[in-house]
């Protein structure tokens, strides 16, 4: 029996009658990471939508710790363990910071003082509405808002999107240290690339719905002309970050046994 946390067999989905996602495979161990990787419009956030639930299989099987979750709803795959920062944050405008984590509250470490133990900054605007947050604030938030419900995998899609250089930067800093510190296991969608090789130990690329390469993280790093032909916009994206040095460690990192 495979010892994955989180398993997908060639899995494919999409919206309407269109196919986005097309024979995926996946698994990541407890306390490892994975990094999904690949231009604009390639299924990534597909990918996790339906690891969610949140869109329908057309074919192939998620397993939650070996036991098949494919047909199960989203609301019951957070209360196993899956917890899902989803792209854009979708932070409620009429709720303060401190609504937000008490909503999504269930019992575990997580709770409102080790969330703003994490994340200082929402301490400090703990009664401001979700409209009154910066983007990087917001962004917190969401992560903030994901860990109190305690799970056991967090998949971040695009955490860095649309954020300032400065932010990128805390953001960044943020989630390298809830790895490095927590353990959590991780699958991220980043186009920060750097960003997102340093700070795990497995990737996959995606183009058209297609897995194109899988591998250790840092071996694609380290391989330029691979990222570039892979992914692309490598250089724009980073520009950004390129200053901080994201390839001080690995947040969560004990050995690369997180397979695609």
């Amino acid at each position: 029996m495979s010892d994955a946390l989180l398993e997908a067999s060639e899995i494919s989905a999409g919206y309407g009658d269109g196919l986005v996602l097309e024979q995926i495979s996946l698994s990541v161990s407890s306390g490892h990471s994975l990094a999904v990787l690949g231009r604009n419009g390639m299924g990534k956030s597909t990918l996790m939508l339906t690891l969610m639930g949140h869109l329908k299989l057309r074919h192939g099987t998620i397993r939650w710790r070996g036991n098949d979750i494919s047909t199960i709803a989203p609301d019951r795959r957070v209360q196993m363990g899956l917890g899902w920062v989803p792209q854009g944050r979708e932070v409620f405008p009429s709720l303060t910071v401190d609504e937000h984590l008490v909503i999504a509250s269930r019992p575990g470490h997580w709770n409102r003082d080790a969330v703003y133990t994490q994340f200082p900054k929402l301490a400090e605007r703990r009664r401001n509405l979700g409209r009154e947050l910066s983007g990087g604030e917001q962004q917190m938030l969401a992560i903030g808002r994901t860990l109190m419900t305690n799970p056991d995998l967090l998949l971040l899609d695009e955490p860095l999107e649309g954020l300032a250089p400065v932010v990128v930067r805390d953001v960044a800093h943020r989630i390298r240290r809830l790895m490095a510190e927590q353990g959590l296991t991780v699958i991220l969608v980043e186009q920060h690339t750097r960003f997102a090789l340093s700070l795990t130990e497995q990737v996959m690329v995606l183009e058209r719905g297609r897995t194109v390469h899988t591998g250790p993280s840092e071996a694609l790093l380290n391989d330029t002309s691979a990222l570039d032909r892979l992914v692309g916009m490598r250089s724009l994206r980073d520009r950004a970050v390129e200053d901080h040095d994201f390839s001080s460690g690995r947040g969560g990192t004990r050995n690369h046994s997180a397979k695609v």
